[in-house]
C-alpha cells in the first residue's frame, strides 16, 4: 500500500508546558561604569538612565537595565517645589505605582506597601529606587526566590565599597504575592533567616522584571561608622539620603545606586509551549516511496527478487494543513527502515 498522506486525529496530539531557566550574574564592574560611564547613557529628560554591558554606542552593546528613584506626593520630602526635579520624582513614583501596585476604589494611585497587604494599611514605601531589568535578561520572568541583590550601603570614597548588604527574594518560591496588577511579586529582605513581611526592604515583580528598592536602606538603618562618610553620593554637603533626594537630580540619585551595586544576580524563565505530533506508520503503510529513484525500469531498486518485501527509508515528516498545504517539515538524524514486518511511531515536536 503505497501510502503518502495519513490523517493525524486528536489521540495523536498533545500539548506540554516546560519552563526553563538561566542565570543571570551582573557584577558591580558592569553597573559602575567599566567604561568609564560610556555603558551608561542618560536622556535630557533626566528620568532615568540606561546601563549597557558595552559603550552603549557600539553596536554590540546591549542594554541591561534602567535606574531612577521617586517619592510620593505625601512623602516629607515632596514638601516643596524647590526641591531639585521635586515634579518628576513625583511623576516617576506615581508611574510605576499606578503599574505595579494599581488605584484604589476611589480612582487614587496606591503606595508601595512594605508587607504587601495593600488593603491591611501598613507602613508604606514612599521613597524608592527601581530596577527596571530589560526584556533581554528577565524573558517572560523572573525565577521566584532566585533575585540577589548586593550593595554597599557606606562610602565610595574609597576604593573598597564599604558595609554590603546582600538583599533578596528569600522564601518567595512559597509566599510570593498576587495582588498586583503586574503578576506576581515577592517582599525583598536583607536576611533569609524567617523573613518577616514587615522588614520588607523592597518588592521584585517578576513578570514585569522591576526591583523596587526602599531608601530606608540608606535612611537611619546603616551601621554607625558608614554614617559619618558621604553615604549616597561623593561631594554632597550631608550624608543624609534626605539631603541628597532633595538636593540631587534623578540622574545623580541614579549614579549613587548604580555605584554601590556589588553584584546582581537571578535566574530568569523562559516559557516553552509544544505540541507533539505522535506520526504513526502501521505495518503496511509507507513502505513504498514516491521518489522517482525508487525504481528502474518499473522494478523495485532496494528489492533483489519479487518475493522480497518492499522496503523504503524515511527521511522526513511533513505536517500538511486539510487542503493540503506544507505547514511543517521534521528531518530525522537518520534514515529509518520501514517494511511491511515494522510499525514506526515518529514523534515530531513543534515549540513556540
Amino acid at each position: 500500500m503505497a501510502t503518502t498522506f495519513k490523517t493525524i486525529t486528536a489521540n495523536d496530539v498533545t500539548n506540554t508546558r516546560t519552563l526553563l531557566h538561566e542565570a543571570i550574574p551582573l557584577t558591580g564592574t558592569i553597573a559602575s561604569g567599566t567604561y568609564t560611564d560610556e555603558n551608561i547613557k542618560t536622556f535630557s529628560h533626566g528620568m532615568f538612565e540606561s546601563v549597557f554591558d558595552y559603550p552603549f554606542l557600539s553596536s554590540s552593546a546591549n542594554h541591561i537595565f534602567d535606574l531612577t528613584h521617586g517619592y510620593s506626593n505625601t512623602s516629607t520630602l515632596s514638601g516643596t517645589t524647590a526641591h531639585i526635579q521635586n515634579s518628576k520624582k513625583i511623576n516617576v513614583y506615581n508611574q510605576m505605582a499606578a503599574v505595579l501596585v494599581g488605584h484604589d476604589a476611589t480612582g487614587s494611585i496606591q503606595l508601595f506597601d512594605q508587607d504587601g497587604d495593600i488593603a491591611g494599611g501598613g507602613a508604606k514605601m514612599e521613597e524608592v529606587f527601581f530596577l527596571n531589568f530589560a526584556r533581554l535578561l528577565s524573558k517572560d520572568e523572573l525565577k521566584k526566590d532566585s533575585f540577589r541583590l548586593t550593595l554597599a550601603t557606606g562610602s565610595i570614597a574609597g576604593p573598597l565599597k564599604g558595609f554590603p548588604l546582600t538583599i533578596g527574594d528569600y522564601g518567595a518560591a512559597s509566599s510570593y504575592l498576587v495582588n498586583s496588577p503586574a503578576g506576581e511579586y515577592g517582599i525583598l529582605y536583607t536576611s533569609s533567616a524567617t523573613p518577616d513581611p514587615a522588614s520588607g526592604v523592597g518588592h521584585i515583580y517578576y513578570q514585569a522584571g522591576v526591583a523596587v528598592l526602599s531608601a530606608s536602606i540608606f535612611n537611619g538603618t546603616m551601621p554607625a561608622a558608614a554614617a559619618t562618610a558621604s553615604v549616597l553620593g561623593q561631594g554632597f554637603p550631608s550624608s543624609s539620603y534626605p539631603n541628597l533626594a532633595t538636593g540631587s537630580s534623578i540622574q545623580i540619585l541614579s549614579d549613587s545606586i548604580r555605584d554601590r551595586i556589588v553584584d546582581i544576580n537571578f535566574n530568569n524563565t523562559v516559557e516553552l509551549n509544544s505540541t507533539i505530533y505522535f506520526c504513526r506508520a502501521n505495518n503496511n503503510e509507507f513502505n513504498y516511496s514516491a521518489n522517482p529513484t525508487y525504481l528502474s525500469s518499473s522494478q523495485i531498486r532496494v528489492k533483489s527478487t519479487t518475493s522480497d518485501n518492499p522496503v523504503s527509508y524515511i527521511t522526513t515528516v511533513g505536517l500538511y494543513s486539510s487542503d493540503n498545504e506544507l505547514l511543517a517539515v521534521a528531518k530525522l538524524s537518520e534514515p529509518l527502515k520501514k517494511d511491511p514486518n515494522t510499525e514506526l511511531t515518529i514523534r515530531v515536536r513543534l515549540d513556540y
